[in-house]
């Protein structure tokens, strides 16, 4: 402040310069004043007054920022509805928007991504979340749960159709149309369940089938022998597997998936004897060509051959899907007596 000019050397000073540009010298209050002026400083440079007045000014206004009053008063601005505008409009501005692009298309933050994806800790940081049991979880969840939604929408259409080949059967036999759907399961999604099985036993006695029937080769010269003998095997493997599946589960793989089973006397468990009996059944039906599942679209409750001889019935039965434990809402604890 010693170095700025007061009020009355700057009228001096104004003084001084009209008169040169006038072309006349100063006049004597000019000079007065000017001689007053250059006096005033030097006494206030001597004596410090212009350093204590700035040291009190300062004081003064950190003072007055850091009190209450300035304090709440600029919490007010910033909670206010003007800086949320004004920030809005910098986030909407043309010149933000083209200098954020800018930077993301800069070659720093390719470099800066580059040693991100490169440094130990991202590394670590992927595989934690790949070994993670919450992530395989949801990962096996959501895969069960597009197979049953798909598995769900085969059920519906096998059933649907159950109806409508059974309608023009039952239309030639004079049998009438049925009231109201029965719980058994119809032709149309039994024959789905059994395609199925055969999907799941080609799968499985597929390479077992060909290195079979190599060896076969090998031995017998004769191409049908070996082709003979690998259909036998497959035909043992089927047998094998119907009468695990009926004797112990009530249902095969394939009909699990299209949501039917087997039922004793309304009992879900046939038992080794009416699995063996089923299965006789089945071979006689399929060797009359298929003429032993025909009495499945006239009958009332939808038996056939093998169910006749094994004194079963297949019955639609979907299974429940349970939700996932995460999805459940958490227990709220009892309130306390």
């Amino acid at each position: 402040m010693a170095d700025e000019p007061s009020a009355s050397e700057a009228a001096a000073d104004s003084l001084r310069d009209a008169a040169r540009r006038n072309g006349r010298p100063a006049t004597l209050p000019g000079r007065l004043l000017d001689g007053g002026a250059r006096g005033a400083r030097r006494v206030v440079g001597a004596t410090g007054l212009d350093r204590a007045v700035e040291s009190v000014a300062e004081e003064a206004i950190v003072r007055a920022i850091e009190s209450p009053a300035v304090e709440g008063a600029l919490e007010r601005v910033l909670r206010g509805p003007m800086v949320e505008e004004a920030v809005g409009a910098a986030i909407n501005s043309p010149a933000v928007e083209r200098s954020v692009m800018e930077a993301l298309d800069s070659e720093m933050v390719d470099r800066v991504w580059a040693r991100l994806l490169a440094g130990d800790e991202t590394q670590r940081l992927v595989e934690r979340i790949a070994e993670a049991p919450e992530l395989r979880a949801a990962i096996a969840a959501q895969s069960v749960g597009v197979f049953e939604d798909l598995a769900q929408q085969a059920r519906g259409v096998a059933s649907r159709l159950d109806g409508a080949v059974e309608r023009p059967a039952r239309f030639l036999g004079r049998r009438g149309h049925r009231a109201e759907a029965p719980s058994q399961a119809g032709a149309v999604t039994r024959l789905m369940a059994l395609i199925a099985d055969a999907g799941i036993l080609n799968a499985f006695f597929l390479i077992a089938s060909a290195l079979v029937a190599l060896v076969a080769s090998l031995i017998v010269p004769d191409d049908s022998i070996g082709i003979a003998i690998g259909a036998g095997l497959w035909a043992c493997a089927a047998t094998i597997y119907l009468f695990v599946f009926w004797a112990t589960a009530g249902q095969t793989p394939g009909m699990r998936l299209m949501g039917i089973r087997l039922l004793v006397r309304g009992s879900p468990e046939p038992g080794a004897g009416r699995a063996l009996r089923r299965l006789v059944g089945t071979g006689l039906s399929l060797l009359t060509l298929g003429a032993g599942f025909l009495p499945i679209l006239f009958t009332r409750r939808r038996v056939g051959l093998p169910d006749l001889i094994g004194g079963t019935e297949v019955v639609y039965a979907p299974s429940a899907v349970s939700a996932a434990p995460w999805s459940e809402p958490p227990a709220q604890p009892e309130p306390a007596t």
